[in-house]
C-alpha cells in the first residue's frame, strides 16, 4: 500500500474528526496496525477496506483510485512482456500487450488489494484498456524503447511490438522480484493464445461484464471470481 493512499484515508479521518484509536476499533484492528495502514506499510484486507469504507461513506472504488497511477512503472511492464515474448521467441501484438498488462494489474489486486501499476482501465470494444495505454505506445515509440511493426492479415490491421535499441540496458527498477514473477506467470499462461482467445477470457470476467461502455473497470470485482479465472 502506498503512502499516497495511507495519506488519503489519514485525511479523511481527520476531516471527519475520528481518532485513530476509534478507527482501528470501527474497522477492527488494533491501532498500532492502523496507525501502520496510514504510514503506508500495512495493506488492509477487503473486508478491512469494507468496513473501513463505510465508516467514510466512500466506496472501495473511491478508495482504490485515491492512490495516483504509477505511468514509469506501467512502462516499465510493458517492457517486462516484451522480454519475456523475446525470450519465448513470440511475437505480441499490441492488443495481447494491453490484455496481459490488465490481467497482471488486476491478479496483482486480487491477492494484494491494489493494482500493481495503479491505471484505471475503462471498458471498451477490445477493451478493458486504460487510455494511458496507447499514449505509452506512442512515447515508448518515439524515445525508440519499442518498435511498433504494422502487418495486414486476412484484411485486419495487426500491430507486433517488439523491444526497441533504446530500452537496452534499462532495469526494470519500479518493479521488484513478486511483481516480475507475476508478469511471468501471466506470460507463460497465455504467450500460445492468439489475441482473440485473451480477449474473450477477459471480456467473460466479470469486471468487465458488468460495466458500461466507456466506463471505469471495477478493481474489487475481481475478488469474487475463483482463483483459476483471475488470469
Amino acid at each position: 500500500m502506498s503512502n499516497i493512499y495511507g495519506d488519503f484515508i489519514k485525511s479523511l479521518r481527520e476531516s471527519r474528526g475520528i481518532s485513530q484509536s476509534l478507527m482501528a476499533e470501527k474497522i477492527n484492528i488494533s491501532r498500532p496496525s492502523y496507525v501502520a495502514v496510514e504510514k503506508g506499510t500495512k495493506e488492509l484486507s477487503l473486508s478491512e477496506a469494507e468496513r473501513l469504507v463505510r465508516v467514510f461513506g466512500i466506496t472501495v472504488d473511491e478508495l482504490i483510485r485515491a492512490e495516483a497511477p504509477n505511468y514509469k512503472k506501467y512502462k516499465q511492464m510493458i517492457l517486462a512482456f516484451l522480454r519475456e515474448a523475446n525470450k519465448s521467441k513470440v511475437e505480441l501484438k499490441k492488443t495481447k500487450l494491453a490484455k496481459l498488462l490488465y490481467l497482471t494489474d488486476f491478479a496483482w489486486f486480487y491477492n494484494h488489494l491494489e493494482s500493481m501499476s495503479g491505471m484505471e482501465y475503462k471498458k471498451m470494444e477490445f477493451g478493458p484498456v486504460p487510455s494511458d495505454f496507447f499514449q505509452a505506445v506512442e512515447e515508448m515509440e518515439e524515445d525508440g524503447s519499442i518498435k511498433v511493426t504494422h502487418e495486414q492479415k486476412s484484411g485486419r490491421d495487426m500491430y507486433v511490438i517488439t523491444e526497441g535499441r533504446g530500452s537496452a540496458g534499462t532495469d526494470l527498477d519500479e518493479l521488484n522480484d513478486k511483481e516480475l514473477s507475476l508478469v511471468a506467470k501471466v506470460w507463460q499462461k497465455w504467450k500460445d493464445a492468439n489475441t482473440q482467445e485473451i480477449v474473450d477470457f477477459t471480456h467473460k470476467q466479470l469486471p468487465y461484464k458488468i460495466a458500461f461502455e466507456g466506463e471505469t473497470v471495477s478493481y474489487p470485482l475481481i475478488t469474487q471470481l475463483d482463483q483459476k479465472d483471475v488470469y
